[in-house]
C-alpha cells in the first residue's frame, strides 16, 4: 500500500473497534493527582499526512495533558537554534531504565542517557532557560507555532500538582546541579519543566506539530524551516531508540515507528516524508506507555503496511 490509496477513515473505524477489549488493562498516572480522574475510556487518533490530509477518530479533537511528549519538542527548538553543544551534556543512548531514574544518573556523574528521560529533558529545559528569561511562553509559543492552535496552553492544576509531587525530579535536577550540569537555579527551572509537561494538545494538534518530523526539518502549518534536515532525521533516530523508554525495543518491534510518549496517555509517531499519527489513551502500561494508544499504533501498521521496517 502507498498513502495515497489507504482508506484512513475505514482503518480509524476498524481501529477504534478492535482495541475495545484493551480498556480497563492499564491505569491512570496516579502519581500526578490531576491525572488520576481523567476517564480511562478516553480513545482518539489523528493521521496527517505528507501531503495535508488529515483524518481523525473518537476523541482527536479533545484536549489532555502533553506530559513527557513535550520532551520531543524542546528537544526541537534547541536543535532549530542551532545548539549543538547540547550533546556534550546529553548522551543519545537508550537508558535501559526507568524515565525517572537516579541510580544511572549517578553512575554516569551527571550526564542523562538521552533527552527523553526526565534528567535528559530537564538538561534541554535548562539550555532554552538560559536563553531567555521567559522560557516558559517561548516554549509554549513554539508549540503553538508548530500546532496551529493558540488555545494550546499549560494547566494550571495539572502544572501544581506536577510540582507538589515532583520530588524526584528536583533530586534529578539537584543531582546534575551536584555534577556542574545544571545552570539555572533549581526552583525556577522546575518550574519551567513542570509547566511545559503541563501543555494541553489533542492528537490533531500532536499530529500537525509533529511535520517538521515527517518534511525534512519543514513545518507546513508554519510554512516556515524550524530545524535542519539533518537534525530532523536525527531526531526520528532518537525518538525510534529512546522514545518510548525501556519499552522501546517492544514498540520497534510490534509498531515500527519513531515515537514519543507521555504519561498523559499520549504517543506521537511519524513515518518520515508519509505521515504523523497521534493516539490518546489515559490507561498505561507498567512502562508508563498508553497500553490502548501502543495497542492502536500497532494494528495501525499492520492494516496499512506501513512502516520504517
Amino acid at each position: 500500500m502507498t498513502v495515497d490509496t489507504i482508506d484512513f477513515p475505514q482503518i480509524l473505524t476498524e481501529i477504534r473497534q478492535e482495541i475495545q477489549p484493551f480498556f480497563g488493562q492499564g491505569k491512570q498516572a496516579d502519581y500526578i493527582p490531576a491525572l488520576a480522574n481523567v476517564p480511562g475510556d478516553k480513545f482518539g487518533m489523528a493521521v496527517r499526512t505528507a501531503a495535508g490530509q488529515e483524518f481523525v477518530v473518537g476523541d482527536a479533537e479533545e484536549d489532555f495533558s502533553i506530559q513527557s511528549i513535550s520532551k520531543l519538542f524542546t528537544l526541537m527548538q534547541v536543535l532549530g537554534l542551532g545548539d549543538e553543544d547540547i550533546w556534550s551534556r546529553v548522551g543519545r543512548e537508550p537508558s535501559g531504565t526507568a524515565f525517572n531514574s537516579l541510580v544511572q544518573l549517578e553512575y554516569e556523574q551527571g550526564i542523562p542517557r538521552n533527552p527523553f528521560i526526565n534528567a535528559g529533558a530537564i538538561v534541554v529545559t535548562d539550555i532554552l532557560a538560559g536563553r531567555s528569561a521567559d522560557a516558559s511562553r517561548r516554549i509554549v509559543d513554539y508549540y503553538r507555532m508548530l500546532s496551529g492552535n493558540e488555545e494550546n496552553r499549560p494547566d494550571e492544576e495539572v502544572a501544581i500538582s506536577e510540582k507538589e509531587c515532583g520530588y524526584r525530579n528536583a533530586a534529578l535536577a539537584n543531582l546534575m546541579c551536584s555534577f556542574g550540569n545544571i545552570n539555572t537555579p533549581i526552583p525556577d527551572l522546575l518550574d519551567v519543566y513542570f509547566r511545559q509537561c503541563a501543555l494541553t494538545t489533542s492528537c490533531l494538534d500532536l499530529a500537525r506539530a509533529a511535520m517538521p518530523l515527517v518534511c525534512g526539518g519543514y513545518s507546513p502549518i508554519a510554512d516556515e524551516q524550524v530545524m535542519r534536515g539533518r537534525d530532523a532525521k536525527r531526531i526520528n533516530a532518537l525518538l525510534l531508540t529512546c522514545g518510548l523508554y525501556d519499552a522501546v525495543g517492544s514498540f520497534a518491534y510490534t509498531v515500527g515507528l519513531p515515537a514519543k510518549s507521555g504519561v498523559g496517555g499520549g504517543i506521537i509517531a511519524v513515518l518520515p516524508k508519509e505521515f504523523s499519527v497521534a493516539v490518546w489513551s489515559p490507561e498505561l502500561d507498567r512502562y508508563g506507555n498508553s497500553l490502548v494508544g501502543g495497542k492502536a499504533l500497532e494494528l495501525f501498521t499492520t492494516k496499512t503496511d506501513l512502516s520504517i521496517f
